[in-house]
C-alpha cells in the first residue's frame, strides 16, 4: 500500500493533508511532537487534533518525532522505503516574533529539520514528490518598496504595476530584511530547490501567504484570522501593530492549499517554486477583517492600535498564483474570505 508521510501532521495544514490523502487511499504516517504548545502555550497545542486523527482516520500512524532528530527520521523512512509515495513537510516554527527570541531553535527546526527530511527522502525514496510549505517571508520586506496608495481601509498597489495582480515568483529574495524566521525558511526553501535540481528529485516550495481554516489554533503571534475571530467570540482584547491597520494579506483555506499539494503529487516537477495564497480572490486589510469578524460574530471587537509595526512585516501582500494555475489548470479556489471566516466562527461556536 502506498504511504504518504506528513510532518506537522496535527497542525492546520498537516491535518488537512492527512485527511485528504487518506481519502485518496493512501496510508498516512504522521510526524508531530506538538512543539506548537512549546512555541505558543497549551492553548495552541495540537494534541486534540492528533487524537482525533488517530481515532477517525483509518490506518493513520502517528510518530512523536522531532524532525531535528536525523537518526529517528532516517529510521522511519528506511522502514517504509519501498512504499513511500509522497512527503508533505508542513512542520515548522511559524512565527517571526518567536524566532527573534530563540534563533537557534527556529533555525534548527526550520532549516536543519528540512535538511534531515530531504536527506532521508534522497536515500530511501528519491522518486517520491517532496512538498514543502514555505512562506512569503522569504521575500523579506522587499514588497514594502512597492508603490502603494492609501485608501480608506487598506493600502493598495498603484494601478499598472507589474505586481498589480499579485506578487509573483520573479521578486528577488536578496537585499532585504527577512526577519530571522524568514531567513530560516529561506534556507529551507533553497535546500528544497537544490535537492530538486542537483539530485533531480521532484521537489516543490509553496510560498504561502496567510494559511487558515477552521482547524487553525491562532495566537497573537501567528494565525491572524483565527486569532481575530477568537478574540471577537471570546471577548478578548486584540492588538493591531502599525501601518494604520490597513496592511493587506491574502488568505487561502487549508482545503484549497492541500488540493494544490494533490495536484503536484499527480504531476510532479523538479525544484519548483510557487507563490500560493488567496490572491485577488481572497484578501483583506486588518481593518476590513475586523469589520467582517464583527459582522459574522455579531460582537464588537475590543481592539487597540500600536504605531510600531512588527519587524519584517508586509504592508501589502497578495500572491500571484497564475504560474501554479498555468501548470495545474484543474486547480481552483473553493473558499473566499467570507466563507473562511464563517467556518472559523462556526468551529469556535461549536467548541464552547
Amino acid at each position: 500500500m502506498r504511504v504518504t508521510i506528513v510532518t506537522g501532521s496535527a497542525g492546520l495544514i498537516g491535518s488537512e493533508t492527512v485527511k485528504r490523502f487518506a481519502r485518496d487511499g493512501a496510508r498516512v504516517i504522521g510526524i508531530d511532537n506538538d512543539m506548537r504548545a512549546e512555541f505558543f502555550g497549551q492553548e495552541a497545542s495540537t494534541r486534540k487534533t492528533r487524537e482525533e486523527l488517530v481515532k477517525n482516520i483509518r490506518g493513520y500512524e502517528h510518530h512523536e518525532i522531532d524532525i531535528r532528530n536525523a537518526s529517528a527520521i532516517e529510521e522511519l523512512f528506511k522502514r517504509h522505503r519501498n512504499h513511500i509515495d509522497a512527503i508533505v513537510h508542513t512542520a515548522s516554527q511559524p512565527s517571526h516574533d518567536w524566532a527573534a527570541r530563540d534563533p537557534q531553535t527556529d533555525f534548527s527546526v526550520n532549516a536543519n529539520g528540512t535538511l534531515n527530511l530531504l536527506e532521508a527522502t534522497r536515500k530511501f525514496c528519491p522518486e517520491a514528490p517532496f512538498i514543502f510549505t514555505s512562506t512569503n517571508k522569504v521575500y523579506g520586506d522587499t514588497p514594502n518598496r512597492l508603490p502603494l496608495r492609501e485608501l480608506e481601509k487598506r493600502w493598495e498597489i498603484e494601478p499598472g504595476n507589474e505586481y498589480e495582480q499579485g506578487i509573483s515568483e520573479t521578486m528577488s529574495i536578496d537585499y532585504t530584511q527577512h526577519s530571522l524566521f524568514g531567513a530560516s525558511k529561506a534556507a529551507a526553501d533553497l535546500l528544497v530547490q537544490e535537492y530538486g535540481r542537483y539530485f533531480e528529485m521532484p521537489t516543490v516550495s509553496f510560498r504561502g501567504g496567510c494559511l487558515t481554516g477552521p482547524a487553525h489554533a491562532g495566537t497573537e503571534l501567528h494565525g491572524f484570522l483565527s486569532y481575530l475571530m477568537i478574540c471577537a467570540v471570546r471577548d478578548r482584547p486584540y492588538r493591531v501593530f502599525g501601518y494604520k491597520g490597513k496592511q493587506v494579506r491574502d488568505n487561502v483555506h487549508s482545503f484549497d492549499l492541500v488540493e494544490a499539494f494533490a495536484e503536484f503529487v499527480r504531476a510532479p516537477r523538479s525544484g519548483e517554486v510557487y507563490n500560493i495564497g488567496g490572491s485577488r480572490h481572497s484578501n483583506c486589510s486588518m481593518l476590513e477583517a475586523i469589520d467582517l469578524c464583527q459582522q459574522i460574530s455579531g460582537k464588537k471587537l475590543n481592539w487597540s492600535y500600536e504605531d510600531t509595526n512588527r519587524i519584517g512585516d508586509h504592508i501589502w501582500w497578495i500572491s500571484d498564483v497564475r504560474k501554479f494555475q498555468s501548470h495545474y489548470p484543474n486547480w481552483k479556489f473553493n473558499y473566499g474570505l467570507t466563507e473562511i471566516l464563517e467556518e472559523i466562527h462556526a468551529a469556535l461556536a461549536s467548541s464552547r
